[in-house]
């Protein structure tokens, strides 16, 4: 499908705001949405000249959602959120108002907003059919803050025994992509997606518990002394357990809403799959009790013999 091409890299100039408005019409015309081409190339124009204006290079376009919702995502690297439009006077054409780049895009926007996280901002809009009269949609800004993770309330300690660091990192990237993926089809689209409004829930409770900063320092050293393979403790809220194991119904159920381009991340791979199964897995089990079982590339696990040897 057109929409899972890769984000297009725009030129820090005017040939930037070109390239995003052609490279936008000819997905929308690619997906049969020809009806959004006029919202769409009016409202990526906008924002493209607000990143150029405002923003930090790298500068990408891209487009997500699904056909029937697409989503129009301009991405830089400032962390700076747009000022949302001041409401519009009532003779006020902002049209024809030079500076007024938001409010055109709400204008535009069936819904729209901004994405903050640590490598910038992702500016977004769902195109209208038509050019909406009065101020048009009201944006929506996320990730502005985010609170750092208190201390586990009865804990249970994980051990994760044979990680492979590039799938590690990989399971991280793909956990990044949904989740911003499904807050952001949630807010545009919430009543026709309710498995978005789910995994968003889930997502929120269980995210700082299975990827803590803990975790991260004992990557981070894997990394810096080349090993493939770490071993992990992860102490987490025996709370999480249950959604944890909700998680793992919701990625499968995620993954088949992929195979049916009903949301446009990618589907896992089978290996993706397997990882975050025994990944999710292991948390679910070992909080019941159970010892930690070995990851094994081939899918065969083994029981840990560390209390044996202890």
């Amino acid at each position: 499908m057109p929409l899972n091409r890769p984000a297009l890299l725009l030129d820090a100039s005017p040939r930037g705001v070109q390239d995003a408005r052609r490279w936008v019409v000819d997905t929308c015309r690619a997906i049969g949405r020809d009806d959004l081409v006029e919202c769409a190339e009016l409202g990526v124009s906008e924002l493209v000249t607000n990143a150029l204006l405002h923003g930090r290079p790298p500068i990408q376009v891209r487009v997500r959602g699904t056909a029937e919702h697409p989503r129009v995502e301009i991405r830089d690297a400032s962390q700076e959120p747009p000022e949302l439009p001041r409401p519009s006077e009532p003779d006020d054409d902002v049209l024809l108002t030079f500076g007024r780049g938001l409010a055109i895009v709400a204008r535009c926007s069936d819904a729209w907003g901004a994405d903050v996280d640590a490598a910038g901002k992702i500016v977004w809009f769902v195109p209208a059919a038509e050019i909406q009269a009065g101020d048009g949609a009201e944006g929506i800004i996320t990730g502005v803050e985010r609170r750092a993770p208190e201390p586990p309330i009865d804990p249970v300690t994980i051990r994760l025994e044979g990680v492979p660091v590039p799938m590690f990192l990989g399971l991280a990237h793909h956990f990044d992509e949904l989740r911003r993926e499904v807050r952001l089809l949630s807010l545009a689209a919430r009543s026709v997606y309710p498995v978005a409004e789910d995994l968003v829930s889930v997502f929120s409770s269980v995210d700082d518990g299975v990827r803590s900063s803990a975790m991260r320092r004992q990557i981070e050293d894997a990394l810096a002394s080349d090993a493939p393979v770490v071993d992990i403790d992860l102490d987490i809220p025996r709370a999480l357990v249950g959604p944890i194991a909700r998680l793992i119904d919701l990625l499968d159920l995620a993954d088949e809403f992929c195979h049916q381009q009903r949301l446009l991340s990618l589907a896992r791979t089978a290996e993706q799959r397997r990882f975050q199964q025994w990944y999710l897995g292991e948390v679910v089990r070992q909080a019941q009790g159970e010892e930690p079982r070995r990851f094994s590339a081939s899918g065969a696990h083994s029981t840990s013999q560390r209390s044996a040897a202890s």
